[in-house]
């Protein structure tokens, strides 16, 4: 949970607009590791279409969960959004090297990652002073 003196800072509205804007990749991280989990057709095909070997499908299923719950955490969502930035760059990676154009998908949850968290948390705005 987050202390008062931190959550006091924040106006309801940055809160929960910095909510919102972090629950988008957390839930398609957690909807997508669950499904690596799962491995149903769909997922053995995705491996193979971006050159991966389904017997990772289970670590990078556990990885995208672990990342979404680090992330979720207030105490280490900081770490969380690194780790989850460093996943999705990855993915961006995967989907450049074989031309796919949706590589812009992983680079927007990045930068949803990163607002949400800016909007949420008083010490990511101390080190990163926008104007208004």
């Amino acid at each position: 949970m987050q202390s008062a003196a931190q959550t006091a800072s924040v106006s309801k509205k940055k809160l929960w607009a910095g909510r919102i804007l972090s629950a988008l990749p957390v839930l398609l991280l957690l909807f997508s590791g669950v499904m690596k989990l799962m491995k149903p057709a769909a997922v053995v095909q995705g491996f193979a279409h971006f050159g991966y070997p389904e017997s990772l499908a289970l670590g990078i299923g556990v990885l995208e969960l672990a990342c979404a719950a680090v992330y979720v955490i207030p105490r280490t969502s900081v770490l969380g959004a690194i780790l989850m930035t460093a996943y999705l760059g990855g993915a961006t990676a995967t989907h450049v090297r074989i031309g796919d154009p949706s590589f812009f998908i992983p680079v927007i949850l990045g930068v949803l990652v990163w607002g949400g968290l800016f909007l949420r948390d008083d010490r990511l705005r101390a080190l990163i002073p926008l104007r208004t």
